[in-house]
């Protein structure tokens, strides 16, 4: 288990148990992307054997937010941050490990700046892409639109 995945999990341990029982596992993050898997077991799959959409959106939850969480760990600065909505769509049956992929990095560090110099809150939509590489490839089988609202404290 890597740094970022073992921090994630801490936090989500003490702050939102429900993540914490998803499991995520950060692939990578960094000011441009961040990539988290959610992995298919029993605690996330529903009846038909596939990933319940709660567990799909835990997943879209926190590979849009660690990028703004990234930034505020190298700035030294704390923001309030939280998802105002979420528009999803699920094309394909996720039968396997879903990895979700947010490459909003520069939007994101936008928001941030423009939240950190008024004050005030501030807002931007955030596009996630979740696949199942290993039996679909780059296929996605959801896309999230959230909408990441920051302000500082």
């Amino acid at each position: 288990m890597n740094k970022q995945t073992l921090g994630v999990r801490l936090w989500a341990l003490k702050n939102v148990f429900l993540l914490w029982l998803a499991s995520p596992s950060v692939i990578e993050v960094n000011e441009r992307r961040c990539v988290v898997r959610i992995p298919l077991n029993w605690k996330t799959k529903n009846h038909l054997g596939s990933m319940y959409f709660g567990a799909l959106c835990i997943g879209a939850d926190v590979s849009g937010g660690l990028i703004a969480f990234h930034l505020m760990q190298q700035a030294k600065v704390k923001l309030s941050f939280v998802f105002k909505d979420v528009k999803a769509s699920f094309l394909k049956r996720p039968e396997d490990d879903v990895v979700f992929t947010c490459e909003d990095g520069a939007s994101i560090g936008e928001t941030f700046e423009r939240a950190i110099a008024t004050g005030e809150r501030q807002e931007s939509t955030v596009k996630i892409v979740a696949t199942c590489p290993e039996k679909l490839g780059e296929e996605p089988v959801a896309t999230f639109e959230l909408t990441l609202s920051l302000k500082k404290k």
